[in-house]
């Protein structure tokens, strides 16, 4: 496998994050361990399989833990790891830019963008 070059620490952690539902999931994640069903219900809009692949590179990554329960039925829940837990707080930040700029970046035309 090819190893990864970045040119800077912000595209690294890009890298890292990928994509807009991992920072959602990240946010629900933040003060306890969840079950799949749970995430779910959490980060509204996104589906099944895009949750299960979102969850399947956050594990590769290092960012969450995967803790599967021998018992009947089958119990699986997702944990932050320190790496996930400090990429939370990494973006604590951009989170009350938004939050701050909520009302213009609502009024931002998206659909016209090139």
């Amino acid at each position: 496998m090819k190893k990864r070059t970045f040119t800077c620490g912000l595209d690294a952690a890009i890298a890292v994050m990928g994509g807009k539902w991992k920072g959602l999931i990240l946010f629900e994640l933040q003060t306890e361990a969840l079950r799949f069903g749970e995430l779910r219900r959490a980060v509204p809009g996104i589906s099944e399989r895009v949750l299960i692949q979102q969850l399947r590179e956050m594990e590769a990554t290092g960012l969450l833990h995967r803790e599967v329960y021998r018992q009947v039925p089958p119990k699986v829940e997702y944990s932050l790891t320190e790496f996930g837990r400090s990429l939370n707080t990494a973006l604590g930040p951009l989170g009350e830019w938004g939050e701050e700029h909520l009302e213009r970046i609502e009024d931002i035309p998206w659909e016209q963008l090139p």
